[in-house]
């Protein structure tokens, strides 16, 4: 048995750990995880061979219970979307609702029930161990200010993370990206993605070495190659010093970009990025949640998602088509 789980290793190593990062254009993924596992399991003895298959099926199942979690909270949000809504955290640049912690604690019931041993990180809190192999990464609503006003613009999202060092790029598949907190974290990246729109019934999805698909249909980034043709997205921070730091970006932007657009929610505006809605996304300080699946989905349809760290472990983010990020000549936005 040692031998053939040494041997279903080496096939998970050479197999999964490969990256999209062949051409931008149609054609440009290095297939699917599920053909390639198989295509070098093809190499090993039966028992090892069956293993190795196992191992992209049961990431398949991961991102299946991950959708079923999505739904039944964008069910919810649905439900209550013109109800009154119980605030139970009122700030200045803020609000954090009741529902908030009652659709977390319906996306873990779902993911519990069916992967017991992996611990949750949300924004509503964090039940078990999140330094463990694998994690789940959570945010129930986010854009819960869009939310509370009867804005339909917000998401369910929903990640799983598991430790770095099982997923790098391994002999020649060497990674040139920018640098991504998030998908190659150094303490966990992000293996499944799935964010849903419960007012529109949109579903990204996507998971390590597999495209991004909107409704079960593959969707790219845009080939929008110049600033003055981008419709890029922003936020602002909360604290002043974020304020001080992002206006001079922005204001330059406004001024050299075709449109620039405020919505709210970090999910849907990368979510929007991976499907060619808009051409790019930069905000100075979000969380993990916020970002968890959204830059897989990114980077799976063609794009980048570069993040450098901020002060109290967030992350200052630019995520484009992969061409745009060095032309926008952000400064003090990532600093």
């Amino acid at each position: 048995m040692e031998d053939i789980g040494m041997q279903c290793s080496q096939v998970f190593s050479k197999t999964i750990f490969i990256r999209n990062g062949g051409p931008k254009g149609r054609g440009g993924f290095m297939g699917s995880m599920r053909e390639k596992v198989w295509e070098l399991a093809k190499k090993t003895r039966p028992p090892a061979r069956s293993l190795a298959y196992k191992v992209a099926v049961n990431l398949i199942a991961v991102q299946k219970v991950a959708v079923q979690a999505a739904r039944a909270a964008g069910k919810v949000m649905r439900d209550h979307w013109h109800l009154p809504k119980k605030i139970n955290v009122s700030e200045a640049h803020d609000i954090k609702l009741e529902l908030d912690v009652r659709c977390q604690a319906l996306i873990e019931k779902i993911l519990a029930a069916a992967f017991p041993q992996i611990p949750a990180l949300g924004e509503e809190g964090n039940t078990g161990d999140t330094t463990a192999e694998a994690r789940w990464v959570i945010d129930p609503i986010d854009g819960t200010v869009n939310y509370a006003f009867g804005l339909p613009h917000a998401a369910v999202s929903i990640a799983l993370q598991s430790k770095a060092d099982r997923w790098h790029a391994t002999g020649d598949q060497q990674d040139r990206r920018a640098p991504n907190l998030v998908t190659r974290h150094s303490s966990h990246v992000t293996i499944v993605g799935v964010i849903y729109d419960p007012f529109t019934d949109e579903l990204w999805t996507t998971a390590f070495g597999q495209p991004t698909r909107l409704n079960g249909k593959i969707v790219r980034v845009s080939n929008c190659a110049k600033v003055s043709e981008a419709i890029i997205a922003t936020g602002f921070s909360k604290s002043q010093a974020n304020l001080v730091k992002s206006l001079p970006d922005v204001i330059r932007l406004a001024q050299r970009a075709r449109k620039i657009r405020i919505m709210g929610s970090a999910a849907m505006e990368l979510v929007y990025v991976a499907s060619g809605r808009l051409d790019a996304y930069v905000e100075r300080t979000v969380s993990l949640w916020d970002v968890a699946a959204g830059a897989l989905l990114v980077e799976n349809a063609g794009g980048e998602f570069y993040a450098v760290p901020a002060p109290g472990g967030k992350i200052r983010m630019c995520a484009d088509n992969g061409q745009l990020r060095k032309k926008l000549q952000l400064r003090s936005m990532l600093t």
